[in-house]
């Protein structure tokens, strides 16, 4: 019956937006990644423009649409994993508080706007040194296995521990923050949040920024992360998977 009520209110206009908002950055991400022949086909909506968004002009100067493909990115894959903490908002307003909701989510997602502003520096200072691709992918074998064995390691950090406990009770989360607004939540969420995910999202480099099955791989692994039951199962043998899988980087 809960889950019933829960999903009836899932279908309320903020939430439909919330999806719209969802389902317009993956397919800006798969505009963006077309094949030649397809960009060719589709003008009709500007596929051109997308698919110079994932690619890195030299020093600068396409730092502004690099930006934009991390941006977008960024509110496609971190906004699904906030799910769970949206639907407990909404129990605890219980009217729909949509004003609330967009409040909340717009913290949370300014949070991931500053991620982007970061990598965008990340990657253009990497693919200046020849270690990324035009694609947003390593190059090097060191750097894959740097990459992996440093995500690797933070799955067993103290501060990713500390952060994911708070993103895994959002209910606890709301209890203790909730004088100070939706705005000012949704910014600690994103903080917090920031503070579970970076290190995998920067596996990107690794598997390619514009790889899609690579990116929604890690979504989904962010996402079971911040449940309770799944995620305390999950967090310890990531990591070592990751580990695992820096030396095999550099043999292969």
């Amino acid at each position: 019956m809960q889950i019933a009520v829960q999903l009836r209110r899932m279908r309320a206009p903020h939430w439909l937006g919330f999806y719209a908002l969802v389902i317009a950055g993956w397919a800006a991400l798969y505009a963006m990644q077309l094949p030649p022949d397809l960009i060719a086909a589709a003008r009709v909506y500007g596929a051109e423009f997308w698919a110079a968004l994932c690619t890195v002009e030299p020093g600068l100067a396409g730092a502004p649409q690099l930006f934009l493909m991390w941006a977008i990115m960024a509110g496609a894959m971190m906004a699904p994993t906030l799910v769970p903490t949206l639907a407990t908002w909404d129990d605890l307003v219980s009217t729909g508080h949509a004003p609330g909701f967009a409040l909340l989510l717009g913290g949370y997602l300014l949070v991931w706007l500053g991620f982007a502003v970061l990598a965008t520096g990340a990657q253009i200072a990497l693919s200046g040194a020849g270690l990324l691709n035009p694609l947003g992918e390593s190059t090097s074998r060191w750097l894959s296995a740097a990459l992996l064995a440093g995500a690797g390691v933070y799955q067993f950090s103290t501060l990713k521990d500390a952060c994911l406990s708070k993103c895994r009770r959002p209910l606890a989360f709301f209890m203790a923050h909730w004088n100070d607004g939706p705005w000012r939540m949704g910014l600690r969420l994103g903080a917090l949040c920031l503070g579970c995910c970076w290190a995998l999202m920067a596996l990107g480099f690794v598997g390619g920024t514009m790889n899609l099955l690579w990116m929604g791989g890690a979504m989904v692994l962010m996402t079971l992360e911040k449940l309770p039951d799944i995620g305390r199962r999950l967090t310890r043998p990531l990591g070592w998977a990751l580990l695992a899988a820096a030396p095999v980087t550099l043999i292969i």
